[in-house]
Order: C-alpha cells, then structure tokens, then sequence
C-alpha cells in the first residue's frame, strides 16, 4: 500500500526543520547503508544521533502524532528517529530494499522495519530528477511531492532515486515497525477504516451500520495485531 500523506508539516515546522538542517555538517550517506546498498547509494546524509538531527527529527515525530493518516496507514508500534538526506546534481540511489532490522539509537532495541516513510523537504520545482520511484504488484510509481507532504510505503518494496539534473533535493525518511506487519492486513484496515469515516460522516457515530464496522475494525486488529 503506498499512500501519499499531505501536509505533514506545517508552513512554519518545514522552515524550522529546513533552518536546523541547513547549519549541519553532511557526510556520505554510504555510512548508513548495508553492504549491497551501500553500492547503490549516493547521496549526504546528517550524522545518525546528531543533536540537530535529532532536534528536527523531534518536530517529525511530533507532527506524526497527530497525524490521522499516517496512524491510520502505518498502524505503528516503534518509529525509528527520522534521518535527513541530501541529493545534489548528479547524486542518486539505485533500486534496492530497505534492511529489514533496524537499530534503534542509545537503546540498545532492535525493531522490524515494515514500513518506509520519506517526507519530503524541497517543493519539486527546485529541482530536476530525483523522483523516488516504488515497485509494487501494480508496477512503478514515481512520487515528487510538494515540501511537507510524505508518503508511506511497505519497506519490502524495491524502490529508486533517480538521477538529480539540476538543484538539490532533501527530505526526511525513517522505517516504522507496524503493530500489524503484514501489509495485505494493514491495507484492508486502512480501508475499513476510510470506509468507517465515510460511514460516520453520513449516518452519524450511533446508527447500527456504523457500531458494526467500527465493531469490526478493532476486532480484526485486535486479532492481528503484534505487541
């Protein structure tokens, strides 16, 4: 399921985090790549565990939370500290898969990575390229996204930066371990529950149609969920 999530970001969280992000120091992202992708991969990244890193990850973290959407697609259980990337002309990442255990920092916890996140930070029109393409059943989808919007996506899914031509293209990206972490399961809820809203707006929260659905929302999760 790939679902494109607008305006995660405020006007004034985007000029914040873009403002703590300009004034650090950008090393090769092969650092945080494993062995096959670190073949693949070539672009900057800011240091994992930095103090503004982890300062404008806080103000993601904060916006996912209320975020109704993002809970809704990506049902999450832990949410990795968000990581900040830099494409400059010429810089690319070439098609893999994302590792499917992650390490969370300072912990000392491991987490599954069932779902991809990217939010991107630069409007499209800054510049050329850099379209973060996703393979699925469904084929290739390529996805520019205005600054502040994001899309999720199952970390399974072998996925492509192209090329950058012109400016430079930055954004955020992070994995979350689902609390359902088959994505079939999580797509079918994410459509019941669009369902349940569409319902409730018509009908209202106390008519039978829709005690029934939201009824049988927290059932199936509750009976697939993993914590």
């Amino acid at each position: 399921m790939l679902v494109h999530i607008p305006n995660v970001l405020t006007a004034d969280e985007l000029r914040e985090v873009r403002t703590i992000i300009e004034a650090e120091a950008w090393i090769d992202g092969k650092a945080t790549a494993g062995d096959q992708a670190a073949t693949a991969k070539f672009n900057l990244q800011i240091t994992e565990g930095s103090p503004a890193g982890m300062k404008a990850g806080d103000i993601i973290l904060k916006a996912l939370g209320r975020n109704p959407t993002f809970n809704s697609a990506a049902l999450p259980f832990r949410v990795l500290p968000p990581l900040f990337n830099r494409y400059d002309a010429g810089m690319k990442f070439d098609s893999h898969v994302d590792g499917a255990i992650r390490m969370i920092p300072h912990t000392g916890i491991r987490m599954r990575a069932d779902v991809s996140s990217t939010l991107f930070l630069t409007e499209p029109s800054d510049y050329d390229g850099g379209e973060l393409v996703i393979d699925d059943s469904y084929g290739s989808h390529s996805v520019k996204l205005p600054a502040g919007d994001m899309v999720v996506y199952p970390a399974t899914s072998l996925h492509n930066v192209t090329p950058i031509t012109r400016g430079s293209r930055w954004s955020s990206f992070f994995w979350t371990q689902s609390m359902v972490k088959d994505d079939g399961k999580r797509t079918m809820l994410y459509d019941l529950d669009l369902a349940i809203i569409e319902v409730r707006r018509r009908l209202g929260d106390h008519e039978s149609a829709s005690v029934a659905l939201v009824s049988h929302y927290h059932n199936l999760l509750r009976r697939w969920a993993e914590l």
